[in-house]
């Protein structure tokens, strides 16, 4: 790919990807800080209770409606802040690492690193899925002792496969892709699901509400596991650390095709 293409694409769609990150974190931050809020709410009320907010010179009055009588005439999904995150995120994926030369060290094969780490995503969703699925994922305890073990182990195989900061990202897209696929595999069907029966005229069974909100729950965890990789990808990429790399690439250096063998202009 040309040197100068590339460039305005990492950059626009890095840009792309940070602003879609942002909203779709920061709502979920939002809906996490108003549901404690609202569940003390009515704690202290001994009822469901609305909260009033403040924000740019006006007030909201917020209040939960678990199982309502109708639906209103216009209702407000949260969910393509997920989805253009996750897309814009692979797609720097490819422009970086997998088109811009830094996948792999002289020690690795590229083929190989590419297809482990695209399957990886593949794999850890469905380990993911099974995981949560299992009696295992009614401990949180035991949910995250295991998790945190599958976590070190995948960090540690990718780096023998691929570049130091190419694996430090890939566990970046591994989080990013349990949290994207959570929400339009799990979390968005049982909200449909509510819905229908809703416009059925029918009555929401609680089980549902907790579902709902148990499929969220590893949600919260593995996004705050997104949020410290990233934190660290960006410190590396500034200091131009690749821990399993001879040395950092420079801006006047040119990656030769194979992508493994880099030459001074």
């Amino acid at each position: 790919m040309d040197a100068t293409l590339s460039e305005w694409l990492n950059l626009l769609v890095r840009w792309f990807h940070v602003v879609a990150g942002i909203a779709w974190i920061g709502q979920t931050y939002l809906f996490n800080r108003l549901e404690g809020r609202l569940a003390a709410a009515a704690r202290e009320a001994g009822s469901a209770e609305a909260i009033w907010l403040v924000h740019s010179g006006g007030f909201y009055v917020v209040a939960k409606e678990s199982s309502p009588a109708r639906l209103p005439r216009t209702l407000y999904w949260f969910k393509w802040e997920s989805a253009l995150t996750w897309i814009s995120g692979l797609l720097l994926l490819l422009i970086v690492y997998y088109g811009g030369g830094l996948m792999v060290t002289e020690e690795t094969g590229f083929g190989r690193a590419v297809g482990t780490g695209l399957g990886m995503l593949v794999v850890a969703w469905l380990v993911y899925d099974g995981v949560c699925r299992s009696p295992l994922g009614r401990s949180e305890a035991g949910t995250a002792g295991v998790g945190f073990a599958l976590i070190v182990a995948v960090a540690w195989g990718l780096t023998r496969l691929m570049s130091g900061r190419a694996a430090y990202i890939h566990v970046g897209a591994m989080f990013g892709t349990i949290m994207a696929a959570n929400v339009w595999s799990l979390i968005l069907p049982t909200q449909r699901r509510m819905i229908a029966l809703l416009a059925e005229g029918k009555r929401l069974d609680p089980a549902m509400e907790s579902q709902a909100m148990q499929q969220s729950l590893p949600h919260r965890v593995v996004r705050a596991c997104l949020q410290l990789d990233h934190a660290g990808d960006a410190g590396a990429a500034r200091l131009g650390g690749r821990p399993r790399d001879a040395a950092p690439l420079k801006p006047c250096e040119k990656v030769s095709p194979d992508r493994r063998l880099t030459k001074r202009r």
